[in-house]
């Protein structure tokens, strides 16, 4: 079973992150991304770019599922 702290790992080591936190059952993933790097970016963008990070691990199968909420620093501080 997949630890929701590797995908954590493996998106922090792609994109530089004030907060991420990933639950999971250890095959379908839901994650919370904050990044100043989202900023002009729209939903879809941000995804990609998550997206981009964890490719390969899709592609494997290694990962299965990760559903995201991609937030802006200033997103996340109204959204807590």
């Amino acid at each position: 079973m997949l630890d929701p702290k590797l995908i954590e790992t493996w998106i922090a080591a792609g994109l530089p992150c004030e907060h991420i936190a990933v639950a999971g059952d250890g095959h379908h993933f839901e994650a919370v991304i904050v990044s100043a790097e989202f900023e002009g970016m729209n939903r879809v963008k941000r995804q990609q770019r998550v997206y981009q990070i964890i490719k390969d691990k899709l592609d494997s199968g290694e990962l299965h599922a990760l559903s995201m909420r991609t937030l802006t620093p200033a997103e996340w501080a109204v959204a807590r």
